[in-house]
């Protein structure tokens, strides 16, 4: 690690390539959701709800495993409050009798000495669903909003604003086309549920974390080298805070790596999203919101002379 120690990188110069790197995984997200549409899970697109009651503990896999043909189709399970009850959702067709019936058969099937009881079911209809697509859509509306605005008061520019927002918007973006184009791919569940939501709130924290520590050695390198060129005093910056940088993001990495490992089959996609949202984080708080505000900084300064 002694390269950290004094490290010189022209983070500026690359940004050009950055930009192009940047660029197209940008637009090949937003192609494959437009082209492929989100995988909403039921909290977003509706279904029927089973809290299971077995006598001893179960495992979730298995169970997941055995309901898939006769429901036919995947159902999300996870443990619901102890190793012996489940909460099944499901959208498959028919009444709530006949899915709790299909249910019971398949896990009385799996654990003929373990028997299940149904202690609730409920019923997240298409109303619900849409008001809860809508306030997940708000939740990241205003989180970025008041992002812009917290940025712009703390450091008294529109283009630090503007380069953190197009950071944040750059890491959800193409995080949401990872998971839309893997969905096919993998073996655990990447849909578009709240636990997600959480994740990618998560992600527009980080990532503004390390963006502000940047910006913050800029303001401080601002006042010590006064005549400086503006996009030298960024590469400096970005220097100056690069050994932090990428302590804080391996160590970040090495947790969620360890969850998404060994935390289980319902928490996979949850910590598969905070996987990738530390890996773009990282690289959009070094290439895009610093590119951003030289490219935006220049503009003002051109447009003010």
């Amino acid at each position: 690690m002694k390269w950290f120690e004094t490290p010189s990188f022209d983070f500026i110069r690359a940004q050009k390539m950055m930009y192009i790197i940047s660029g197209v995984l940008f637009v090949s997200s937003i192609v494959a959701i437009l082209t492929m549409g989100l995988n909403y899970g039921i909290d977003f697109r509706g279904g029927k709800e089973f809290v299971l009651d077995f006598e001893q503990p179960v495992d979730v896999v298995e169970i997941r495993n055995a309901l898939t043909e006769p429901l036919e189709s995947t159902p999300e399970l996870k443990l619901f409050g102890s190793d012996s009850d489940i909460l099944i959702r499901t959208d498959a067709e028919g009444d709530i009798s006949e899915i709790s019936g299909l249910i019971l058969a398949g896990v009385g099937e799996l654990y003929p000495e373990n028997p299940a009881t149904v202690i609730k079911t409920d019923v997240v209809g298409p109303r619900f669903a849409d008001d809860l697509k809508i306030a997940a859509l708000n939740s990241i509306l205003f989180a970025v909003a008041v992002v812009f605005i917290y940025i712009l008061i703390r450091f008294k520019g529109w283009y630090y604003s503007a380069g953190a927002v197009t950071a944040l918007i750059h890491d959800v973006v193409i995080v949401l086309g990872i998971f839309t184009l893997i969905e096919p791919l993998v073996s655990f569940n990447v849909t578009i549920d709240q636990a997600l939501i959480a994740a990618f709130l998560t992600i527009v924290g980080y990532s503004l974390n390390d963006t502000v520590v940047v910006f913050d050695r800029i303001r401080e390198n601002q006042l010590i080298y006064k005549t400086m060129e503006f996009k030298d005093m960024i590469n400096k910056s970005l220097n100056d805070t690069l050994s932090r940088t990428v302590i804080t993001s391996l160590t970040t990495l090495f947790v969620v790596v360890i969850l998404f490992l060994f935390g289980g089959e319902v928490l996979k996609g949850f910590a598969f999203a905070l996987v990738l949202g530390v890996i773009i984080g990282t690289y959009s708080s070094l290439f895009v919101a610093s590119a951003m505000v030289v490219e935006l900084q220049k503009r003002a300064m051109k447009a003010k002379a």
